[in-house]
């Protein structure tokens, strides 16, 4: 987590991002009124770009140089965006599962008398502690 905060985090002015992508600051300009990025911007107005930005620049220069025009890298950007969102669900899920697993185990362990680390406490008291 911490690393995608860094990665969004605005740091560069966009004649450095300029080198970095060898990009026109012209071409930069037109990808953000097409809305391929956003940028972010200082009190003075002056755009401030992040790790993921200049990634999708790098992205945007390699698909345009394939040929791909504008509508086309806005649909892949946008597929693009549906698959993070989709992998970023299924971790969720997958953690929550992990969580419900282990409290089915600590459930099995608390309950069953003849495992070892027996506990006198009876399921009716144990049911406070397990929503389901």
């Amino acid at each position: 987590m911490r690393d995608e905060i860094r990665r969004s985090m605005p740091l560069f002015p966009i004649g450095i991002v300029t080198k970095l992508t060898e990009l026109t600051p012209r071409q930069i300009r037109y990808y953000e009124q097409q809305e391929l990025i956003k940028p972010a911007r200082t009190d003075g107005n002056q755009r401030l770009f992040s790790f993921n930005d200049v990634d999708t620049l790098l992205q945007i220069k390699s698909w345009m140089e394939k040929g791909i025009n504008i509508a086309g890298v806005k649909e892949m950007l946008q597929q693009s965006q549906q698959e993070l969102k989709v992998v970023q669900q299924e971790e969720r899920t997958k953690q929550e599962m992990s969580e419900k697993e282990l409290r089915r185990m600590l459930k099995r362990q608390l309950i069953h008398p003849e495992r070892p680390g027996r506990t006198h406490l009876t399921h009716g008291e144990l049911s406070r502690f397990f929503r389901h």
